[in-house]
């Protein structure tokens, strides 16, 4: 199945997380199929703290992948911001 998910970066203590489009049995980290954006949670002042690329996950979506609960919340928060 294909899901779409968070692959973490960023130094220790301070992540920075793709969103990116993967296979599920591949690992959190590990190969992926295309990446959709990008969740900074620690986010500062004027850093942006999150950047989804709309377009794209709904077409994934439109194939039959599935998000992770976090970044269901993180699109459901992006399309809110974006009205």
């Amino acid at each position: 199945m294909v899901s779409i998910r968070l692959s973490r970066g960023g130094a220790k203590d301070h992540p920075f997380y793709h969103i990116v489009v993967t296979d599920s049995r591949n690992s959190r980290d590990g190969r992926y199929l295309e990446r959709v954006g990008f969740f900074n949670p620690l986010a500062r002042g004027q850093e942006e703290r999150l950047r989804i690329d709309s377009e794209r996950v709904a077409y994934w979506q439109s194939n039959g992948a599935q998000p992770s609960e976090r970044v269901a919340k993180l699109i459901k928060d992006a399309r809110k911001a974006a009205v």
